[in-house]
């Protein structure tokens, strides 16, 4: 059975290399990736990690490109791509640009659709913008639905989407969180190599990029990291996301302040480690909301609103939006309060177990064998 993995961003990569590694080790699939490079210097980050190299790599992405400019070159690409590669499913991850392209393409080629970390919804289109209508467009095109929890399952239910065509398989991403740390512990993977690690100190670890927040959100964000930055018991890195609309203001904002390490994008060993060795994550990332948990760490979400409820509900997630009070207060509540930094730290992680990747693999073949003519027909 071919099967072509189509991603763009970091994030897909790191959810569907676990994915590919799997179906790789099955006789019955022929795996086949390309690679639209929508996030050039990020997704090549990862590759190495997992030893994955693309049969196709589009390298789409051109300096200013609008979100129209680049789903009309990802399209393009993507059709070569399909009637040259002629697979009998696409599996596409998540909701960004590249995974709407690649089920409308493979739609269009009527080719089966297998939407990994599906189900997902905040129910509002403009938070996140624009992922929420990809990831609600994308399920009407796929065929196959991997929801990471029952309660993204549910949401496909409500949508109409039929029950047998989706599959509760646990998150990917939590394969490969896992995979890493398991290899950093026992030293075969090299971590954090930046500015040293001060031991007497509570390491803050900060993501930010979600275009939502750019202009006055990033500068909220911004001042209160500088808040926090004037206690003496933290250590504060950030890597900072390569959009100039995150880097003109965090630049201007935290750039040689004290107890802040501003750092350039890592690759997804060395952030692991990080994570791991943090006391607080900071961030507005789905990835990490996911991550987090699997390590013990409390998160701290610079959104409004999530579509990933679940480790909200189990206590070790907390929506604290772009305003400075809140986002500063509840960071002292877990620098000061053991018993609330304890409570949130609970190791309890609802997004999967290691061990989803096997499910898609189990999933993909058990559809084929009871549709066995579904190949190249929706």
């Amino acid at each position: 059975m071919r099967c072509l993995l189509i991603f763009g961003t970091r994030p897909e990569a790191i959810k569907l290399s676990p994915v590919a590694l799997e179906l790789a080790g099955r006789q019955q699939f022929r795996v086949q990736l390309c690679a639209t490079a929508q996030h050039r210097e990020l997704l090549d980050q990862v590759l190495g990690c997992f030893g994955i190299k693309p049969d196709y790599d589009l390298d789409l992405m051109r300096p200013g490109q609008s979100l129209a400019q680049t789903t009309a070159r990802v399209m393009q690409g993507l059709e070569r791509v399909l009637r040259e590669s002629r697979p009998d499913i696409v599996l596409v991850q998540g909701d960004t640009t590249t995974t709407l392209c690649g089920a409308l393409a493979a739609f269009y080629e009527r080719i089966p659709v297998g939407h990994v970390e599906a189900g997902l919804r905040t129910w509002d289109p403009a938070q996140p913008f624009p992922e929420e209508m990809n990831r609600v467009l994308t399920s009407r095109l796929a065929t196959l639905h991997f929801a990471a929890t029952e309660w993204a399952a549910a949401n496909l239910l409500k949508e109409g989407v039929d029950a047998a065509r989706i599959t509760v398989t646990g998150n990917t991403g939590i394969d490969a969180v896992l995979w890493v740390r398991d290899r950093l512990e026992e030293g075969s993977l090299g971590g954090w190599s930046g500015a040293s690690l001060e031991g007497t100190r509570k390491l803050i670890v900060v993501t930010a990029h979600r275009r939502e927040s750019f202009g006055a959100g990033f500068e909220r964000i911004c001042a209160a990291l500088a808040r926090l930055s004037e206690r003496d018991d933290v250590q504060i890195v950030y890597p900072v996301h390569p959009n100039p609309n995150v880097q003109g203001p965090v630049r201007r904002l935290l750039g040689g302040r004290r107890n802040i390490v501003l750092a350039e994008p890592l690759e997804y060993v060395p952030f692991v480690d990080l994570m791991r060795r943090a006391w607080i994550l900071i961030t507005d990332s789905g990835g990490i909301q996911e991550e987090g948990p699997s390590l013990g760490k409390p998160i701290l979400v610079l959104r409004e609103k999530t579509e990933r409820p679940e480790a909200v509900q189990a206590g070790t997630v907390k929506l604290v939006g772009t305003d400075p009070d809140r986002i500063v207060n509840e960071a002292v509540r877990l620098l000061e309060d053991q018993a609330e930094y304890e409570r949130m730290a609970r190791v309890h992680n609802p997004y999967g177990d290691g061990r989803a990747s096997a499910r898609v693999a189990d999933a993909i073949l058990s559809f084929f064998e009871k549709n066995p003519r579904s190949g190249r027909a929706l």
